[in-house]
């Protein structure tokens, strides 16, 4: 394949595992945008009346995403052309180029700004007060911008640490889900798919994952599956994009609870 060479070339490569590659690839694109929908609107539900739902959530989350990922890896496992490093489970095999390198600079420097701002307090939205005094049918309009987001984030000192935990697991999982795995089903299904593609593909589908979130979430994520993407074709190599991911999602460890939103604490 031109331009990425370490991604299988045709789809018989996955040998009697086409079927089930197939199958996962659709889930990844149009099943889970709509089971973590469901998902994170009933968590959402429970956060009113449950002070254990966001641990509950959280083990949720690891049991479902290693699950996911250990049934691809099976999958895998089962096509016998499909060799480690055309699923980047190898050590990095050369540098980034300079537009991967400028495009995670960038978005470092989005992350440092947005861990600023929550820590801040910011986007902490309205106080207790102001929202007793909020009839029911305007409680909608007094969540804070991101409102599902924030819900996730831990406040307790336990929470915290099984948000470590599934921030890990988010990029591990995650990057093989999405970047390994999914990209080398891409591939393998449109052979001769340019670079860019790749990584307009797999940023469409990761923002997609985060329908939840809201337009403004799928668009930031997008982004995010866009640049992780390009340094994994870059490097042939998921380590990097795991490291980035992980610290990415671990930072909102260094948020305090008392900067985030009352409604959702």
């Amino acid at each position: 394949m031109s331009g990425v060479p370490d991604l299988p070339a045709a789809f018989a490569d996955f040998g009697p595992a086409q079927l089930a590659a197939a199958v996962i690839a659709v889930y990844l694109v149009v099943g889970e945008p709509f089971v973590g929908y469901v998902l994170h609107r009933r968590f959402e539900g429970r956060l009113r009346t449950d002070q254990a739902a966001r641990r509950s959530f959280y083990r949720r989350l690891l049991v479902l995403e290693w699950g996911l990922a250990l049934v691809t890896l099976v999958v895998w496992a089962a096509a016998p052309d499909v060799r480690a490093a055309q699923v980047g489970l190898v050590l990095p095999q050369r540098w980034p180029g300079v537009l991967s390198w400028l495009a995670v600079v960038a978005l470092l420097a989005l992350v440092l700004v947005s861990t600023r701002t929550l820590r801040s307090g910011a986007l902490a939205g309205p106080p207790p007060e102001v929202l007793r005094r909020t009839r029911p049918g305007e409680a909608r309009h007094a969540e804070p911008p991101g409102h599902s987001t924030m819900a996730l984030l831990p406040r307790s000192r336990s929470e915290r640490r099984l948000f470590g935990l599934v921030g890990v697991t988010a990029g591990v999982c995650e990057e093989w889900l999405y970047r390994g795995f999914f990209l080398a089903v891409v591939a393998a299904l449109a052979p001769g798919l340019p670079t860019v593609g790749l990584v307009v593909v797999a940023a469409a589908a990761f923002g997609l994952a985060h329908a939840y979130q809201g337009l403004t979430g799928i668009l930031t994520t997008g982004v995010l599956g866009g640049v992780l993407a390009g340094v994994y074709l870059s490097t042939g190599s998921l380590l990097l994009p795991v490291l980035l991911h992980a610290a990415i999602d671990l930072r909102f460890l260094l948020v305090p609870s008392s900067a985030l939103p009352a409604a959702v604490r």
